[in-house]
């Protein structure tokens, strides 16, 4: 069925429609974020766990959605992936309370997780030719590049034209449609029981340790950063951490080998995307906030302000990137990129309460879709440079953990300061808006150096080699 290169691509495009749908999730929401506050009252610091309870899972089962993928077939895994997804969707819908949306947003990172593991194992089965497998992943990068630039429209434009629950009620046709060309044009592939053990034990400490660590972070201001409740949860999340790693190091087949982290280039990488996932997922969610709540924006003007960062990272992931990496390497590009990210969120960190989008907005965004379209192919060719093409899997799915670990744990720290400092300017005198505003700044200004002491790791501890040809970074959100 699938020597015909046709019906492979159609493969390939329906594998697309899918992660597009994930990656939507990713971004719609953040131009939503404050009708869902103000919908279900939720406060500032508790609406961070509409994005942390699905990056959280997310991140947490990425690498062991791969494995089940190995164990039970790809196809079938992909396909149980967007049921998950869907009916998830519904639920986030339908949701009428704040602990109902939280659940269902954790179920949907569960399914995003698995499609987004299995789509890559599936397109490398079907694209066997090196140049095919290129222009198959180029495919990839971009639909995941411009799946941000299509979340934000989306998102503005569903929200301000109807309401916040039709940001996740739109998956729901997408996802059926996407089943039933599933299930009709990608290949059948038997089982693949080699021995291969999952480590349900790994994936379940290091979620549950993510999660406590970002539930105490979140509450600490209202408990107390030195009350019992609040050291008690980050004292079981560290336990928990610690029995992760010690699981990792005895399990036969962990779900992240630690070993790997012995590869200098893999771990300067990997550290790196911590640090700029933190930055990044932080500007995500805090300025579509400081554009609304400060600037007046309307959901759908929210999702416009971010066009211009998203494009620039959509044009970069369709070749610009690789050409840059080809010709100076990964190293030099990698800080570059960061510091340029960088000098974004220190734009948005001066933002001021009569903000100009010209002025005060559109700079940032640049600079951060520039920075952000350089560095994630280097990123990416950096922490697989020093495995083998038969490890490169297990180093991009490392990768893409961290990235989505950092994030949830960043997002919840710089929410947090920027809470504090709000707080305590509202104590001062100064009124609600510009208390929002100054907490917002203090975030912007954490973010910016999260992202140059990552571009300082990547610039003096990654060492260069050359990069692949026709290597693509699979996503860029």
């Amino acid at each position: 069925m699938f020597d015909d290169a046709r019906k492979r691509w159609w493969a390939l495009y329906v594998l697309c429609s899918g992660v597009l749908m994930i990656v939507l999730d990713t971004t719609i929401v953040n131009v939503a974020l404050p009708s869902i506050r103000a919908d279900l009252r939720f406060s500032e610091t508790a609406l961070v766990w509409v994005v942390n309870a699905y990056m959280l899972t997310f991140g947490g089962f990425l690498l062991l959605g791969g494995r089940l993928g190995d164990l039970f077939g790809a196809r079938k895994l992909f396909l149980l992936g967007l049921v998950f997804f869907t009916a998830a969707s519904v639920g986030c819908g339908l949701a009428n309370s704040q602990g109902m949306l939280i659940v269902a947003r954790a179920i949907q990172g569960l399914g995003g997780a698995v499609v987004t593991a299995v789509a890559l194992s599936i397109i490398m089965t079907l694209f066997t030719d090196h140049a095919e497998r290129a222009k198959a992943m180029g495919i990839y990068g971009f639909v995941c590049s411009a799946g941000g630039s299509i979340g934000v429209l989306l998102g503005g434009f569903l929200t301000t034209t109807l309401n916040w629950h039709w940001i996740f009620l739109v998956n729901v046709p997408i996802g059926l449609l996407v089943y039933l060309a599933s299930a009709k044009l990608l290949p059948a592939d038997a089982s693949r029981t080699g021995g291969v053990r999952l480590d349900f034990a790994g994936a379940i400490t290091v979620t549950s340790s993510m999660m406590l660590a970002v539930y105490a972070i979140v509450n600490g201001q209202q408990l107390g950063w030195t009350s019992t409740t609040t050291l008690t949860l980050l004292g079981v999340a560290a336990a928990l951490l610690i029995a992760f790693l010690v699981i990792e190091s005895r399990v036969r087949d962990p779900l992240m080998p630690l070993v790997i982290f012995k590869l200098r280039n893999v771990a300067t990488a990997n550290s790196a995307a911590v640090l700029w996932a933190a930055a990044m997922f932080a500007w995500f969610f805090i300025s579509a906030l400081y554009l609304q709540l400060v600037l007046g924006y309307n959901p759908m003007q929210v999702g416009l302000s971010f066009l211009p960062a998203n494009l620039i990272m959509a044009a970069f992931s369709l070749g610009l990137s690789a050409k840059i990496v080809m010709r100076w390497g990964f190293r030099g590009p990698l800080a570059a990129g960061l510091l340029f990210a960088a000098a974004g969120l220190a734009w948005f960190a001066r933002a001021p309460l009569d903000g100009a989008f010209l002025v005060d907005v559109l700079p940032g965004m640049v600079l951060l879709g520039i920075g952000a379209g350089i560095a994630f192919n280097p990123m990416l060719l950096g922490a697989m440079s020093d495995v083998s093409p038969s490890e490169s899997g297990l180093a991009s799915g490392v990768l893409n953990t961290a990235f989505m670990m950092g994030g949830a744990l960043g997002l919840a720290v710089l929410a947090s300061f920027a809470a504090m400092r709000s707080q305590s300017l509202v104590e001062g005198g100064a009124s609600a808006v510009a208390a929002l505003n100054g907490g917002y700044q203090l975030a912007f200004l954490l973010g910016a150096s999260c992202a140059a002491l990552a571009a300082v790791l990547g610039g003096v501890f990654m060492r260069t080699r050359a990069a692949p040809v026709g290597a693509q970074a699979p996503a860029a959100h």
